[in-house]
């Protein structure tokens, strides 16, 4: 899967005062692989273990309470992404490890031993009694007991429910799990804390948040998450006393998911490990681990662009909404295929450019992929998802008709030359790429000179297409937003481009014609 040739459309609130509580440091010696499970640990949150604690503490009142499962601990096989889905769709909450198993190594990932390895493994969940479980093959694991989910029982008078809880893990064997500060507080803990980056070369070095990012702690089958606002800080809404593992799940706010982590599921996971309940404070960077690292700035990336395509600043479409990033560490070339939003690749083209990989392709659908082998410069991995971007707003300007003949172009040019990423603009369909190549590069060099400051950058220039015709058009009063307005599905040439512009801003005919001419 590493391997996958994916070259269509290749595309060679600042708190000062936080920063001394920010730890640098931790995380570092994190693994980013498969998760190593240990022994089988006993579930405290089980009903019969949760009475058996209750009874210990309160011998006197414990049969006078109903205590009754607010939560089953359940796992779904899903044979495929479709299946998958009708999970998230019932807004479950999944991981693909077991929660009652000693974690030995942390990881990114895990896939069981008894799963063929090209099938999805189990996904663990924590469901009500009610779910109603849809028709997809899975196993009742544990009926639990989650007092904060049964607000009846925890308005029984005279009973400490955080201590029954914490009663249930000692009874279980579980007692070192304990947080020391939950104890000494002599009460639970909300998590929270804040997640950022470092930009060598921008905010001068200083940390931004990890913004939109979807963070996820559980104790067992206890679970909360939320996500980070936009400069990183995170709190959670439900109280511990256990000590937490924490993940980040690229699953942003906005609307986009950065996937393919050796399983092929939407978004992926990258483990922050175990901390104290109160919650962890974590900035990465570049000497960080370099998929936690890679996945933090293509998630900052999309989350810029996104903020920036509103009525106030670049004015222009947002992506589709569930898009689908795939980060591939293997390859140096990225695409904005869009298949998950319906892009058609031919059977024999995409067959003689993927080979085996084809099928897996037009399965689980990715709709941008970006190629991070010798990416390792924020800069860099920054402009070129905003590169992809732009594309993928452009689809959402002129529809799958449009996209399946760019890609198309790209595809068979790629073959018939030899490997030139673009052709050389004299096959069939060439103004396709010329129109959106233009505006790829266009975009990519404005959001880089808006972000790291400097001359406007000559991305795409070399190649025979001219995309600074739009920076040109940009800096006499063609702006982004205007310049966007007229790259609708009938725009598919060179020629066409300049008639709607034209067309649409008469009064700037003389700018027009003059760039044109300089740029052939």
């Amino acid at each position: 899967m590493l391997a996958l040739t994916l070259i269509v459309m290749s595309c060679s609130k600042e708190d000062i005062s936080s920063e001394r509580w920010l730890d640098y440091s931790y995380g570092k010696e994190l693994t980013h692989e498969m998760i190593v499970l240990g022994d089988r640990l006993e579930n405290p949150y089980k009903t019969e273990n949760m009475r058996s604690a209750l009874k210990s503490l309160y011998p006197t009142k414990a049969d006078r309470v109903d205590l009754q499962s607010t939560d089953l601990y359940v796992r779904f096989l899903p044979v495929d992404e479709q299946e998958y889905d009708e999970l998230v769709a019932a807004g479950l909450e999944l991981v693909d490890h077991p929660l009652d198993y000693e974690i030995r190594v942390e990881g990114d990932w895990y896939h069981d031993p008894q799963v063929a390895e090209d099938d999805m493994t189990w996904q663990y969940a924590v469901v009500s009694p009610e779910f109603d479980f849809p028709d997809v093959r899975y196993e009742i694991i544990d009926e639990c007991y989650i007092a904060e989910h049964d607000a009846g029982t925890r308005a029984d008078a005279g009973i400490d429910w955080e201590a029954v809880e914490e009663e249930s893990y000692r009874l279980t064997g579980n007692s070192d799990r304990i947080s020391d500060a939950a104890t000494k507080a002599s009460s639970k803990v909300v998590p929270s804390g804040r997640i950022t980056i470092v930009d060598d070369l921008a905010n001068g070095g200083k940390p931004f948040g990890v913004a939109g990012v979807k963070v996820s702690c559980n104790s067992f089958v206890k679970f909360d998450h939320t996500y980070t606002d936009r400069d990183g800080y995170y709190k959670m809404n439900k109280t511990f006393s256990a000590n937490l593992r924490y993940r980040l799940v690229f699953k942003n706010e906005k609307g986009f998911s950065i996937g393919f982590n050796l399983v092929l599921l939407p978004a992926s996971v990258s483990t922050l490990g175990k901390s104290a309940p109160d919650g962890i404070n974590m900035t990465i960077t570049k000497d960080s681990e370099e998929k936690l690292f890679r996945r933090c700035v293509v998630n900052n990336a999309a989350y810029d662009y996104y903020s920036r395509c509103s009525s106030d600043d670049m004015d222009i479409l947002c992506p589709p909404s569930d898009l689908r990033i795939w980060l591939f560490h293997s390859l140096d070339v990225s695409s904005a295929v869009m298949m998950h939003h319906g892009a058609f690749l031919q059977s024999d083209l995409i067959s003689k450019f993927l080979r085996g990989f084809a099928p897996l392709v037009e399965i689980f659908a990715p709709d941008i992929t970006l190629g991070m082998e010798g990416k390792e410069d924020y800069r860099e991995i920054y402009s070129t998802t905003c590169h992809e971007l732009a594309h993928a707003s452009h689809f959402a300007k002129v529809g799958k008709q449009f996209w399946d003949e760019y890609i198309k172009y790209i595809m068979v040019s790629y073959v018939k030359t030899g490997g030139m990423t673009y052709g050389d603009g004299t096959a069939q369909g060439a103004g396709y790429c010329e129109v959106g190549e233009m505006w790829g590069y266009y975009i990519e060099s404005k959001m880089h000179k808006d972000r790291y400051g400097g001359a406007f950058p000559t991305f795409g220039t070399s190649f025979w297409f001219n995309p600074q015709i739009f920076r040109y058009l940009d800096e006499r009063g063609i702006g982004c937003s205007a310049i966007f307005d007229v790259l609708d599905d009938t725009v598919s040439s060179r020629n066409a481009l300049k008639q709607a512009l034209m067309l649409s801003y008469p009064s700037k005919r003389d700018i027009i014609e003059q760039v044109f001419s300089r740029y052939r």
